[in-house]
């Protein structure tokens, strides 16, 4: 199954998504892929500004900078204007350097894909935009594996994707998944049939 988590900006998905990887680590099973955290500056009155974007490459946990807001990333001269973001023109500056790290973890998960692992894993992509969907470019690795359909090491995934660029992702990915690809928002009751279609079918393959 492919589940596309969508909703509005800053409703929680990332979060949303970080709590059940860890609640599928804690069942043991294997969570692999990359998921993108805010840079929030608090402002008091427990409010927060979202100034940047971090990745963090799973299952290492290795965390890199990711995205600066384009706006600052103007006051700061930090702004690349040939790089995918500002062609493209983003709210967000991302760092070319960045997506190279992580296209080259999503390949090195993919040497792996068709390996069984212990129990079925899931393969998380914190998110696919309009470089992704659109443009072609971004996190080209992540979606070639994605373009791959389920492995046997990764039968299922996870794609954070805006509620406007929803059609794009069926229309990528439909074919490639059997139709097995469902929309979700982040609620507690998609994480329940989430986690009970991912533990489910590693109890029964453990079982047989």
């Amino acid at each position: 199954m492919l589940y596309l988590l969508t909703g509005d900006i800053q409703i929680g998905k990332t979060r949303w998504l970080k709590t059940l990887c860890n609640t599928l680590g804690q069942r043991d099973v294997e969570v692999a892929g990359v998921i993108a955290p805010g840079q929030w500056h608090p402002l008091g009155d427990k409010t927060f500004d979202k100034r940047g974007i971090d990745n963090v490459l799973l299952p290492s946990g290795e965390r890199i900078a990711f995205a600066r807001r384009r706006d600052l990333a103007l006051e700061e001269g930090t702004l690349d204007p040939a790089s995918q973001s500002a062609q493209a023109n983003l709210m967000w500056e991302i760092d070319e350097t960045a997506i190279c790290r992580v296209n080259d973890h999503f390949r090195e998960l993919t040497r792996h894909a068709r390996t069984p692992g212990s129990r079925p894993g899931i393969l998380v992509v914190d998110e696919l935009g309009q470089l992704e969907l659109v443009r072609g470019g971004g996190l080209t690795s992540a979606v070639a594996l994605l373009d791959a359909g389920p492995t046997p090491r990764y039968p299922h995934a996870i794609v954070v994707v805006r509620e406007q660029l929803i059609e794009h992702a069926h229309r990528r990915f439909d074919a490639a998944w059997g139709g097995a690809v469902r929309a979700v928002s982040p609620t507690d009751q998609a994480a329940a049939q989430l986690l009970g279609t991912v533990c489910e079918q590693g109890t029964r393959e453990q079982d047989a």
